[in-house]
C-alpha cells in the first residue's frame, strides 16, 4: 500500500463509518420489532432516548462519509505521481480498475447518506417523530452498500503497485477507444449542447413552476429531471466542457479540471452539480411524506428551498461549464 495521508484517513474513515452505520443497522432492527410512540412503557422510553442519541451519531458519521468523497478525489489525483504512464487521477483509478467501481459505490453513497441526513433532520423537527422507522430501515439498506464500498476501497489501495505501468485519460477518454468512456467522448458535440442547454432550461422552467403553481406532480417532475440532468451533464462534461476548458479538442478527461493547471475548477463544477440533482431529487423524495400531519408544516416550508438551491447549484454549474465558451476564442466548431 502506498503510504498516503489520504489513503490513511479515507481507510480510517470507511471502517469509522461502516462501524458506526452497522450500530445504526442494529438498533434499527430493534425499532423496527419494537417502536410504539403509543406506548409509555419503560422500555419504549428508553428506545426513544437510544434512537434519539444515535440518530444524531449517524448524522455526524454520515457527513463524515460525504466528505470523505472530495478526499478520495483530492488523493487519487495527488497520488498519479506514483505510477508511470499516469497524469491525473484516470491513471490512478486505472492503475487497479478496481476504483472504478469504488468511485461509482462512493458516488450512490454519497446521495443515500445526503438524502438520509435530510429525513433525519425532518424527522426530528416532529414532536411524534414519525419517520423513525423509515429512517432506521434505510440504515439497514445503506449498512450493506457502506460495507461494499469498505471493501471495494481497501482493495483498490491495497492493490496499487508503483511498480505498474498505468494508462491514462488519453486513452480511456479518446473518441478512437474502446469502451463507454471513448463512445461517450466521441459524441458529436452539437446534439449533446442542445440536450445539455435545453435539459437545463426544461428543469430551471419546471423549478419556476413548482414554486409558483405548488402542485405535486411538479415536485416529482424536478426530482425525475434532476436525475436526468446528472447523467446529460456528466457525459456533457466529458463530450464537450472539458475540451472547452482545457483548449484542446482531443482531451476529453474530466478529472484533469481537478488540478492547479485548471484553477481547481473541478471542485466548485461538480459540488454544484452533485448539490443541484440532490436537492433535486429531495423535493419529489419528500412529497409523499407530506401525508404525515406532524411533518407537512416543515416539509412544505423546505420544498421551495431546495428547489431554489437546486436551481441555484445547477444555474452556477452551467456559468463554470459555459464560462469558456463564451470568452475564450477557442471553439470545436469543425468536431460538431
Amino acid at each position: 500500500m502506498i503510504l498516503h495521508p489520504g489513503i490513511i484517513a479515507l481507510l480510517l474513515t470507511a471502517v469509522l463509518v461502516l462501524g458506526m452505520v452497522l450500530v445504526g443497522a442494529y438498533a434499527g432492527a430493534i425499532v423496527l420489532a419494537r417502536w410504539d410512540l403509543d406506548s409509555s412503557s419503560e422500555g419504549q422510553l428508553a428506545l426513544e432516548r437510544k434512537t434519539y442519541l444515535l440518530s444524531t451519531l449517524m448524522g455526524h458519521a454520515l457527513a463524515l462519509e460525504i466528505l470523505s468523497a472530495l478526499v478520495l478525489l483530492y488523493t487519487l489525483d495527488d497520488i498519479h505521481p506514483v505510477f508511470v504512464g499516469a497524469m491525473c487521477a484516470t491513471g490512478t483509478l486505472n492503475a487497479n480498475p478496481v476504483g472504478w467501481w469504488a468511485l461509482g459505490v462512493k458516488i450512490l453513497a454519497l446521495f443515500c447518506c445526503a438524502i438520509w441526513i435530510a429525513l433525519n433532520r425532518i424527522d426530528q423537527r416532529a414532536e411524534d417523530y414519525p419517520l423513525t422507522r423509515l429512517k432506521y430501515g434505510l440504515l439497514l439498506l445503506l449498512a450493506p452498500l457502506l460495507a461494499l464500498e469498505t471493501w471495494l476501497v481497501f482493495r483498490f489501495f491495497l492493490g496499487l503497485d508503483p511498480n505498474v505501468i498505468t494508462s491514462c485519460c488519453g486513452a480511456l477518454f479518446s473518441g478512437s477507444g474502446a469502451g463507454v468512456a471513448a463512445e461517450v467522448a466521441g459524441l458529436p458535440a452539437l446534439p449533446l449542447m442542445l440536450a445539455f442547454f435545453g435539459g437545463a432550461a426544461l428543469y430551471l422552467t419546471a423549478g419556476v413552476l413548482a414554486l409558483r403553481l405548488a402542485q405535486p406532480w411538479l415536485r416529482y417532475l424536478v426530482a425525475a429531471l434532476a436525475l436526468a440532468m446528472l447523467g446529460i451533464a456528466l457525459a456533457s462534461v466529458i463530450a464537450f466542457i472539458s475540451p472547452y476548458h482545457y483548449e484542446l479538442p482531443t482531451h476529453h478527461c474530466p478529472f484533469d479540471l481537478l488540478q492547479a493547471d485548471y484553477r481547481y475548477i473541478g471542485y466548485p463544477m461538480y459540488l454544484a452539480l452533485f448539490g443541484a440533482v440532490f436537492y433535486g431529487l429531495l423535493v419529489g423524495i419528500a412529497e409523499p411524506l407530506r401525508r404525515i400531519p406532524s411533518i407537512q408544516g416543515p416539509i412544505a416550508a423546505a420544498q421551495p428551498r431546495w428547489t431554489l438551491l437546486s436551481m441555484l447549484l445547477l444555474a452556477l454549474f452551467i456559468t463554470i461549464a459555459a464560462w469558456p465558451m463564451v470568452f475564450s476564442d477557442f471553439t470545436l466548431q469543425g468536431y460538431y
